[in-house]
């Protein structure tokens, strides 16, 4: 099994490569999923949560209000290193029993990880190869603030507590540009799908996969 890491900054469209990298035949796993997952009310990481920030993160339904600790989380670094201490273990948690269960039933396979703090929290170390989908910083301001209604101040703030961009495409092993055509990105994934499974059938050699 391949085990490759799918990463971006605020505004990239990781949500539509990650989509065309299924497409292709990748199985996925999203952190920001799995993060929504853990937080569900009255679980463990929901209850730590409120009980550090205190009700008012709270929406009517008793629903985490992600804007609102958003705001917080991006504002001061101790209230974001808490809420990463709550979530971030059980979060892991998630993905290691859904690889264990992806590699009884498709031991060959290509698993695709979105995670947005890949970088961040250092987890190059775990994947076999790192996709970074990248658009230029003035591409990200302007997608954030129009798709989740952030204003200019809000998107730099979640920016400055990610590693710049262009250090990021000196750590990846692939960069799709995803500022241009659907058809120009979903060109760079089938190319990367096809370099990936290159990749699997060296490191399978003795068991065949395809």
């Amino acid at each position: 099994m391949l085990v490759v890491g799918l990463t971006g900054g605020i505004g990239s469209g990781k949500t539509v490569v990650t989509s065309m990298f299924e497409d292709e035949g990748a199985h996925i796993i999203d952190f920001d999923y799995l993060a929504r997952l853990i937080v569900e009310p009255d679980k463990p990481a929901w209850r730590d949560i409120v009980d550090y920030f205190g009700p008012g993160i709270l929406s009517p339904d008793s629903t985490l209000n992600r804007s609102a600790l958003a705001e917080i989380v991006f504002s001061d670094d101790k209230s974001r290193k808490a809420l990463e201490g709550f979530t971030h273990p059980r979060i892991f948690e998630k993905r290691d029993a859904l690889l264990k269960a992806i590699s009884e039933k498709d031991p060959c396979s290509i698993v695709i990880i979105d995670f947005p703090l890949l970088f961040e929290l250092g987890l190059r170390k775990d994947l076999d190869k790192v996709i970074l989908v990248y658009v230029p910083r003035d591409v990200q301001l302007e997608r954030a603030t129009m798709r989740d209604s952030l204003s200019q101040e809000e998107v730099e703030k979640r920016l400055h507590a990610q590693v710049p961009i262009a250090e990021k495409r000196s750590l990846s092993d692939f960069v799709i540009d995803n500022s241009g055509s659907l058809k120009h990105t979903r060109d760079q994934v089938r190319e990367v799908m096809r370099e990936l499974r290159e990749l699997l059938k060296k490191q399978e050699a003795d068991t065949p996969c395809f």
